[in-house]
C-alpha cells in the first residue's frame, strides 16, 4: 500500500515538473514552454490529422495537469513553481491549428509567454480557482488568448 503512494507522488511529480524542468528554478515556465515548442515542431510526423492528435494530446496533458496539480499541492502547496505542466498545456493551446513554421512557433512562444506572464483580460482570475483547476486555467486561456492573436497573424499573412 504505501509503495502504491510512493509510486503515485512520483508519477505526479514527473508530471507536474514537466520530466522535471520544473526543478529548474527561476525560468522554468519559460524552459517548459520552450521544450513544448521544440517537441511540437521535431516530433509530429508527416501523413498523421494535424487537428485531431494534437487536440487529443492537447486535452490529455490538461487533464493530467490537473490532476497532477491537485496532488502536488499537498506536498509543495498551491501553484509552486515546479509545476509546469500548466505552461506545456497552455503552449500546446496556442499552437493547436497552426501550420508548423518556426516563425509561427517562435511567434506563438512570445504570445503566450506575454499573456502567460502580464495575464491581462481575466487570466489572473482564474488562478483564484481551487486545486488544479486553478493552476491550469490560467495558462489555457493564455494559450487560448495566444492562438487567437497567432490565428489573426496568419490569416493576414503577417509573416
Amino acid at each position: 500500500m504505501l509503495f502504491n503512494k510512493i509510486e503515485t507522488v512520483i508519477f505526479h511529480k514527473i508530471i507536474s515538473t514537466s520530466l522535471g524542468i520544473g526543478y529548474i528554478g527561476k525560468g522554468a515556465g519559460t524552459y517548459a514552454a520552450i521544450f513544448t515548442c521544440l517537441l511540437w515542431y521535431f516530433l509530429q510526423p508527416e501523413g498523421y490529422d494535424q487537428k485531431l492528435a494534437p487536440a487529443l494530446v492537447t486535452l490529455l496533458l490538461t487533464i493530467q495537469g490537473v490532476r497532477s496539480a491537485n496532488e502536488v499541492e499537498v506536498l509543495w502547496g498551491k501553484d509552486h513553481q515546479r509545476v509546469v505542466i500548466d505552461e506545456v498545456a497552455g503552449m500546446c493551446i496556442t499552437l493547436l491549428f497552426v501550420p508548423i513554421k518556426i516563425e509561427y512557433i517562435i511567434a506563438g512562444l512570445v504570445l503566450f509567454r506575454f499573456f502567460d506572464i502580464l495575464k491581462p483580460l481575466g487570466i489572473r482570475r482564474l488562478e483564484k480557482w481551487p486545486g488544479g483547476w486553478g493552476v491550469m486555467a490560467d495558462d489555457v486561456l493564455a494559450g487560448v488568448y495566444a492562438n487567437i492573436v497567432l490565428q489573426i497573424i496568419i490569416f493576414f499573412n503577417i509573416f
